[in-house]
């Protein structure tokens, strides 16, 4: 295992996410909408993000090193930069219909880089099912928020 590497990928999307909360104002934004009540308490958001950021880094080391053939590694980039993107759309322009449409996109990406990342490592494209399932919930929320505001 090569460490430097397997750090490295780990903190790229971690600092891209990070950006991404900055961008779009997360803490403001998200006081200032209606939300459904099965929102989780604000807290629970950056939690799971800091795994899932976590688990994309070590998948994305493991096609890395085990060679990307697939192209999964493009699809990766792509989501991840979509993915930070909805934040601004949804906090700060509070454009919840769009904003759904776009969770479903990354979900779209998130399905085939996942098959892609398991076709290259079986270890790699398991990594992602946490994050599939988290995506499938942030839709169910968004649709919710769009419909509350």
């Amino acid at each position: 295992m090569k460490w430097k590497r397997l750090i490295i990928s780990i903190i790229i999307p971690i600092v891209i996410g990070f950006l991404g909360s900055l961008i779009g104002n997360v803490q403001n934004g998200f006081d200032g909408i209606s939300k459904p009540s099965f929102t989780p308490p604000m807290i629970v958001f950056p939690i799971v993000w800091i795994v899932l950021y976590v688990l994309m880094g070590i998948s994305s080391y493991l096609v890395y090193e085990n060679g990307d053939d697939e192209g999964a590694l493009l699809i990766y980039g792509i989501q991840l930069i979509i993915n930070s993107l909805w934040t601004f759309f949804f906090f700060n322009l509070k454009w919840f219909l769009f904003s759904f449409i776009l969770v479903l996109v990354i979900l779209g990406l998130v399905i085939v880089m996942t098959i892609k990342f398991y076709k290259v490592n079986k270890i790699a494209g398991y990594l992602q099912i946490p994050y599939i399932i988290w995506l499938i919930f942030a839709a169910i929320l968004s649709l919710n928020v769009y419909f509350l505001n």
